[in-house]
């Protein structure tokens, strides 16, 4: 299992409703790719929106964000935490 943090880019005016909307239709489809998304976060003045999540790929990630209809413009993994 890899960590990831993905950014999307373009939604600017995101309001605290719609990120925990976008975080719980993640939620709910993770298990059919292995993943978790465990947090989320966005700065509606840039429009940027960062996610940090566990799973096989960074494909896998894509894709449940993908179904749930707001791609990630970047994913990185992260191999070192503290």
């Amino acid at each position: 299992m890899g960590t990831y943090m993905d950014v999307h880019h373009g939604m600017v005016g995101i309001t605290a409703d719609q990120l925990h909307e976008a975080h719980q239709a993640d939620l709910a489809i993770e298990k059919d790719e292995g993943v978790h998304f465990e947090r989320a976060w966005a700065d509606p003045s840039s429009g940027t929106v960062y996610c940090l999540s566990t799973g096989p790929s960074a494909e896998a990630v894509q894709r449940v964000h993908q179904r749930t209809g707001h791609a990630a413009d970047e994913i990185h993994e992260v191999p070192l935490t503290v």
